[in-house]
């Protein structure tokens, strides 16, 4: 068992992050590394956007050796077993929404092989490869895979909420989506020196 909590995050200015945004091309990358651990520490989160159904392989292009070591995780997004109990919302859960706006969903259960016969509903697959390192002798295996738990976690609960928060995105152009982003990065800013953690907590095994 291992036990961490989000209290190891209270000092926002231990961790500082980097991000790559390529919206053309489909990528976006994301580094956190730590001032403490340099370069003993490195959560690093590549994705691809493609639009396909996420049947493509190595799609991140890496050398054969490095490819024989990644673990290949698929997600469903409408797959109630790959969402923990704590976590599970209804009004997030795609099998139950449908969105007024473009007439999508719910979800059933072969809604992978039907999708691409819908040739007027646009569909892509986020590609994730998520890098950790974390070297510290006797916990460098246990964080590490604590880590991918959780970062698994978090893509599932994301992308069911973006399906089901579709009509508050869909009519939004790139200025919109800039201006909310600055906008969300200062209220981060405000409530990282002014307020308590909040966010997901970290589940234990």
């Amino acid at each position: 068992m291992i036990s961490l909590t989000t209290d190891l995050f209270q000092a926002g200015y231990v961790f500082f992050g980097f991000r790559e945004s390529l919206f053309h091309s489909g990528r976006l990358v994301f580094s956190l590394q730590n001032e403490y651990m340099k370069d003993n520490f490195l959560i690093k989160i590549e994705t691809w956007h493609k639009p396909d159904m996420g049947h493509q392989e190595n799609v991140h292009g890496l050398d054969a050796e490095t490819w024989k070591k990644v673990d290949v995780v698929y997600i469903d997004i409408a797959d109630r077993s790959q969402v923990e109990p704590k976590d599970y919302k209804p009004e997030e859960d795609p099998c139950k929404y449908k969105s007024a706006k473009t007439g999508r969903g719910p979800l059933g259960p072969d809604w992978k092989k039907e999708l691409p016969n819908k040739k007027d509903c646009p569909h892509m697959c986020a590609y994730k490869l998520v890098t950790v390192k974390f070297k510290w002798w006797g916990l460098q295996n246990k964080v590490e895979n604590f880590i991918q738990k959780q970062e698994k976690r978090l893509f599932t609960n994301f992308h069911r909420q973006l399906f089901c928060w579709i009509d508050k995105w869909i009519e939004l152009n790139m200025e919109d989506i800039r201006r909310m982003e600055e906008e969300t990065r200062k209220e981060l800013d405000e409530m990282r020196v002014k307020d308590p953690v909040k966010g997901m907590v970290a589940l234990e095994d």
